[in-house]
């Protein structure tokens, strides 16, 4: 019996970080979905690594990935929408999940990248480390030559 109600226990403790670390990430999404790059930045940690693997050089530090991620998606789809698909599998302060992004490449990705004017819809999964409450890691993994393609490049 005492054994049951430990492993009873420690299942909440589990539960608990797991349902943490979803309303995290739910609030992260919120915050890019309301086009708030500060907002969105103040769910990472300030060692933060944010590693897009169609770039394939992360981005260190909580301003990099601010201003060299979340900025840039921002300002190229500033009518973006990131919704998660199906359910999350959750492991303590670690989860992963399906994602859809739908918008209109309306801005520039960059000085040499303008505006295409095309909408872009593509999935992807995100891999994301929390560490006391915040995004510690988060690895994005998505169809790179569909999304190059729906914007004509």
């Amino acid at each position: 019996m005492l054994l049951g109600l430990l492993l009873i226990l420690a299942s909440h403790g589990v539960l608990a970080a797991g349902q943490e670390t979803l309303d995290t990430i739910h609030g992260y999404m919120k915050a890019w979905n309301a086009h708030d790059a500060q907002a969105a930045a103040q769910y990472f940690a300030p060692d933060v690594e944010f590693l897009d693997a169609s770039v394939g050089v992360p981005q260190v530090g909580r301003e990099n990935a601010r201003s060299q991620v979340v900025e840039v998606f921002m300002r190229a789809v500033p009518d973006l929408q990131w919704k998660m698909l199906g359910d999350p599998i959750l492991k303590g302060e670690g989860i992963a999940f399906e994602w859809e992004f739908k918008g209109n490449n309306t801005g520039p990705w960059s000085t040499e990248t303008p505006a295409t004017g095309r909408p872009l819809s593509f999935k992807g999964v995100s891999f994301i480390r929390l560490r006391d409450g915040k995004i510690l890691t988060q690895h994005d993994y998505y169809d790179a030559l569909g999304f190059n393609k729906q914007l004509g490049w």
